[in-house]
């Protein structure tokens, strides 16, 4: 951390949280709560053909979803792959090899107006991505 920002957590623990005083037992349970959290297929899905419409390889999508906070993969790195199997044998998905990168994905026009329709009604959301889902 920088010596700015470690400054500013000591200083703030002087002040703004010093009367904080937070269990063993309570950050537990927020910890317990964090973890529980969970996010549907649909959701993951959603998010999976959002983050195609710029290409991006398997590995960057990982790397987003990540940062979007989507977990769901993270113990079943083969999940994502699946997904994106999925798609492309639904005929949503351009996919190109490239050989110093591996393969690389992007909605196409299907996927597109599949994306724009899920997104365009919340109740279709559902319906249309389990539809994708099941096959």
């Amino acid at each position: 951390m920088e010596d700015r920002l470690k400054r500013l957590r000591k200083s703030m623990e002087k002040t703004t949280f010093k009367q904080l005083n937070f269990t063993d037992q309570h950050q537990q349970n927020v910890q317990n709560k964090i973890n529980k959290l969970t996010i549907s297929d649909e959701e993951v899905f959603l998010a999976v053909m959002q983050l195609l419409v710029h290409e991006k390889t398997g590995y960057d999508l990982t790397k987003h979803l990540r940062g979007r906070g989507i977990l769901k993969f993270e113990d079943n790195e083969g999940f994502i792959y699946t997904l994106l199997h999925r798609l492309e044998q639904n005929n949503c998905l351009l996919a190109r090899w490239d050989e110093s990168e591996g393969k690389h994905y992007q909605l196409n026009n299907r996927g597109r107006k599949l994306l724009h329709k899920a997104e365009k009604n919340n109740v279709k959301k559902h319906v249309v991505l389990r539809e994708l889902l099941e096959g």
